[in-house]
């Protein structure tokens, strides 16, 4: 984590400052104005809380994220705190300016985030996006089912791929959260597993075996040494027994270029898409701290691949959301599915997404782990799990599951209801 100076003074009063430094800031804190909030009033204090009290925390601090952080700083906001997991690599000098410290939003406790204000996110990952927005709904406070919305932290989100970006706001309890609207991410590329263990069919079945089985278990650079898609032979060591166990299914086409593309996602970086979504961001996010505008009412689509396109709409907060419903979810299922059929339609349906989901139930009074697939030896032992049926595991009509993922900080729960044999439709409702 890496702290922006928290004690310069206003006016020319301390180190920093300079006369009329923030005067571009006043003209919209201390004025009225044709697009002013209906609410507001003209006012020193709005800066002074901005200079002095609002702390905000940036998620992510690569091409979109520094571009960010330089908005903010600008707008005068001073207790900026910033959360990266990644190393700077030499691809990204031309729009990242961070070198320092770098941990993972995962590293941090529910009473880190209830600190701050705002979060703004400028993220990379589908799965960060979902996490944080978890751990925002998990601080969340009711009385007698009624929200408190001194509560509610809001949540600022933005994303680029090429030329083509969006921003969104958040307010976690209150409108859509990032689950509502997951489909209008792409589905992640997954592999069943057992295919990828035992009838691998396409080169990337055998890349994606040695990563997620075969490293874990040989642990090629020692025990704590996690696969880094950006270290050269890390990358190397995965071609390389790809290439073997392709040549034992008599499988070609593995390549060292392709064994980079399923290690690691990378999407392309466009400085002037980050800049037009910083922006957007930054703007939303100083609407919300000073209360002096109406903020985006929601999400914010931005468009230059052919001309300039924008569009904005409100996404609907989701009834039967698996995040922020509070309704217990339903898997609809005949019993003699088998239990890798539920894995699928838990990483594959496009309202949940799931990355890696262990699934746990209460069987005969003991907690059971019917799969969990990120320990090694676990996922070793709990394999054959997948091929048994509902009914051979012991599972009965209304048996609720628990089931844990990187997506989220929070367990989801889903309740079981069996189906006819003769209905093959699966589905999640509540």
């Amino acid at each position: 984590m890496l702290r922006a100076g928290c004690s310069m003074a206003v006016e020319g009063c301390g180190i920093g400052d300079w006369e009329g430094r923030w005067s571009h800031v006043q003209k919209f804190l201390e004025r009225t104005g044709p697009f002013t909030h209906p609410d507001f009033e003209p006012s020193e204090e709005t800066l002074q809380f901005l200079l002095e009290t609002c702390k905000i925390l940036v998620i992510g601090a690569g091409g979109l994220g520094c571009e960010l952080l330089k908005n903010l700083a600008l707008s005068g906001f001073r207790h900026i705190h910033v959360v990266d997991m990644d190393i700077i690599d030499l691809s990204n000098l031309n729009r990242q300016f961070l070198f320092r410290h770098f941990k993972k939003i995962q590293d941090f406790d529910a009473s880190f985030y209830r600190q701050f204000h705002i979060i703004v996110c400028g993220l990379d990952s589908i799965i960060a996006r979902r996490w944080i927005n978890g751990m925002l709904l998990s601080l969340l406070s009711y009385e007698d089912g009624v929200l408190d919305p001194s509560s509610i932290i809001p949540l600022i989100d933005g994303g680029t791929e090429g030329f083509k970006g969006n921003a969104r706001v958040i307010l976690p309890g209150m409108t859509a959260c990032i689950d509502c609207t997951l489909e209008l991410y792409p589905p992640q590329i997954t592999f069943p597993m057992c295919t990828i263990a035992s009838m691998p069919r396409l080169p990337e079945h055998c890349i994606e075996y040695v990563r997620v089985l075969q490293w874990p278990k040989d642990k090629p650079f020692g025990d704590a040494v996690g696969l880094d898609g950006d270290n050269p032979e890390h990358v190397q060591w995965v071609f390389q027994e790809s290439l073997k166990r392709a040549a034992e299914f008599n499988i070609t086409g593995v390549t060292y270029r392709l064994t980079q593309g399923v290690v690691k996602r990378i999407i392309p970086a466009v400085a002037s898409t980050n800049a037009v979504i910083a922006a957007a961001c930054a703007t939303e996010l100083f609407k919300i701290a000073t209360s002096a505008y109406i903020p985006l009412n929601n999400y914010l689509v931005f468009n230059d691949v052919d001309g300039l396109y924008t569009y904005t709409f409100e996404a609907e907060l989701k009834d039967k959301c698996s995040a922020c419903s509070q309704l217990p979810q339903k898997l609809q299922f005949p019993p003699s599915a088998k239990l890798q059929e539920v894995l699928e339609y838990l990483t594959e349906n496009a309202s949940l997404q799931m990355k890696s989901p262990a699934i746990t139930a209460t069987l005969e009074g003991k907690n059971k782990t019917l799969y969990l697939q990120t320990v090694a030896s676990i996922e070793e032992r709990t394999r054959p799990n997948l091929c048994k049926t509902l009914k051979e595991l012991g599972l009965a009509d209304g048996q609720e599951l628990a089931v844990a993922d990187v997506t989220t900080p929070q367990t989801v729960l889903f309740k079981l209801n069996f189906t006819s044999e003769t209905c093959s439709i699966k589905h999640v409702q509540n």
